[in-house]
């Protein structure tokens, strides 16, 4: 059995090869990174990998392959191998649109697909059903909160009618402080998660709650939900990861710790071998006190706008996430204030720009004329 990494170098990347450790039966086949080679060397000399993958070619000259059988794909060969081969599981935990790029010539290679990419489900989630070939390949959700509702959809009786879905947000690093105040909040406080270290990009969608619309977004495509029916709830101490309500008044919470371990350990359990892993299991003390609030609009604007939004057209999705990922670069970079990233999604979000996303091909085209139209950033700052 044989795995292929896509974004091996990253976070959740690196745990997975650390629980590949305890998978005798699995044999890493393919790493890809962006540009971290240092790391990725480590990964070569460790997993002995057939093939490896770097999306900065100036850092290609840096990888060292001295005793070793690895091959270094380019990427019109990384495609290819891709279209000629199998393999059993692939994670694809590529940050941004351009893990798009892959996208269907990986769920053509692989059997199951360990999803953790936000970007592949928000902006091509509305194709995923028109596309035969994407049912040919399970796909796991690997996001704790859509994690817990696949685990739980795939065990209880259909028959089941819910009413409502809620995905949990810890508030961030600002829970309890109004947007107002937080003008000249510097990068190193937004990135400050006070649950567990992440991403710049992912740590700032934590703090603005930008992360769970577009988890909302994800939990619509991925489990055929209305949006209607899909809420978020403040969870400070990040343990239960969803809940449903039901029609009959009953509340069912999905919960366990907060490690993308548990996910990941139960997408590669696939493989049906593995050897003993000790784990912190179910400790009462650690669940004995749970808060939960529902979103204040003074504290996080984001969300009123997102609910005003029309969801069922994909453009809209998919301008709120471009605007996002631009506003969040351009505060990283010091050109904007912590709360102008709201107000550029918004001026994003109301571009009139309507081209067909009926395909990949079209959705990447989408997201580069966006770019295009953002190139003169001043122009949605003031």
């Amino acid at each position: 059995m044989n795995i292929n990494i896509f974004g091996s170098t990253g976070i959740i990347g690196r745990k997975t090869l650390e629980l590949v450790d305890h998978f005798p039966k699995i044999k890493v086949n393919l790493l890809c990174a962006k540009s971290n080679s240092k790391l990725l060397n480590k990964q070569i000399y460790k997993y002995k990998p057939n093939y490896v993958f770097l999306f900065d070619i100036e850092k290609i000259k840096d990888i060292n392959l001295k005793g070793s059988k690895t091959k270094i794909l380019n990427f019109s060969e990384l495609l290819s191998y891709l279209d000629s081969s199998k393999s059993n599981l692939s994670l694809l935990a590529i940050s941004g649109y351009k893990s798009l790029y892959y996208l269907e010539n990986i769920i053509s290679n692989t059997d199951n697909l360990g999803l953790v990419s936000k970007e592949v489900v928000v902006s091509a989630g509305h194709i995923f059903k028109k596309k035969k070939y994407f049912s040919k390949t399970k796909i796991f959700p690997l996001d704790s909160e859509h994690f817990s509702l696949f685990d739980f959809f795939n065990k209880v009786n259909e028959n089941y009618k819910f009413k409502r879905i809620f995905i949990t947000a810890s508030g961030g690093p600002f829970y309890k402080k109004k947007f107002k105040t937080l003008q000249n909040v510097k990068f190193s406080e937004a990135i400050n998660h006070p649950k567990w270290k992440m991403g710049y990009k992912n740590s700032i969608d934590s703090a603005t709650l930008v992360n769970k619309c577009l988890e909302i977004i994800e939990a619509h495509y991925l489990f055929d939900i209305p949006f209607e029916k899909i809420n978020i709830l403040i969870h400070p101490e990040a343990i239960v990861h969803s809940a449903i309500e039901y029609e009959n008044y009953i509340t069912h919470f999905n919960l366990f710790k907060n490690d993308m371990k548990i996910p990941i350990y139960n997408f590669l359990s696939n493989s049906k071998s593995v050897n003993k892993i000790s784990y912190n299991k179910f400790e009462l003390n650690y669940f004995n006190k749970l808060n939960f609030e529902e979103v204040k609009k003074d504290i996080f604007p984001i969300y009123k706008f997102f609910n005003s939004i029309n969801k069922e057209i994909p453009q809209n999705l998919i301008k709120f996430n471009v605007g996002n990922e631009y506003a969040v670069n351009l505060f990283k970079n010091k050109i904007i204030k912590y709360t102008d990233i709201y107000k550029i999604i918004k001026k994003v979000t109301s571009l009139n720009l309507y081209s067909s996303v009926n395909n990949i091909k079209g959705i990447i085209n989408y997201h580069e004329d966006l770019e295009k139209k953002l190139q003169n950033f001043k122009t949605f700052i003031n």
